[in-house]
């Protein structure tokens, strides 16, 4: 199945009345079952930009436009290595877990600990790692060290 069909389909369950829209309310719901991961704020400026408020529609080709902005904007490697040199003051290359934890749920477009969560476990963190960036690409290690053929998303 293509990635507009799967769009169509699951804009469709929300599409309640079928006239081909879907209340703002909906908007993350919607975005969160297709793999996106907007906070509420993103959510709001998404919906800003394209002049609809919350109790506002929005229709499939609106919809497919914040799905294609959020998509591009998302980038967990930008967030966490950003959240690390913050972190990282003394200049020794790795922070702690729970340290870029703190980080990520407390700066910028702030992370829920779910979030926080989901990130750690797709790049196999474990709460006592330590976090470190390497020259080719950001990897983590604790007393092993992640596979190198690990991609973040």
């Amino acid at each position: 199945m293509g990635l507009c069909t799967e769009y169509k389909e699951c804009f469709s369950l929300y599409d309640k009345q079928q006239r081909g829209k879907i209340k703002a309310t909906d908007l993350m719901v919607v975005m969160r079952c297709l793999g996106a991961s907007p906070t509420p704020g993103e959510v709001q400026r998404h919906l800003q930009t394209h002049q609809i408020d919350k109790n506002g529609e929005l229709d499939f080709s609106t919809f497919l436009t914040v799905m294609h902005m959020q998509i591009k904007q998302e980038d967990p490697k930008k967030e966490i290595l950003l959240a690390m040199l913050m972190a990282d003051r003394e200049k020794k290359g790795y922070i702690m877990a729970s340290e870029l934890r703190s980080k990520l749920t407390r700066l910028g477009e702030k992370l829920t600990d779910k979030e926080v969560d989901e990130l750690f476990r797709e790049a196999n963190i474990e709460p006592n790692d330590k976090v470190k960036e390497t020259a080719d690409q950001q990897q983590c290690d604790s007393t092993r060290l992640l596979q190198s053929n690990k991609q973040w998303k």
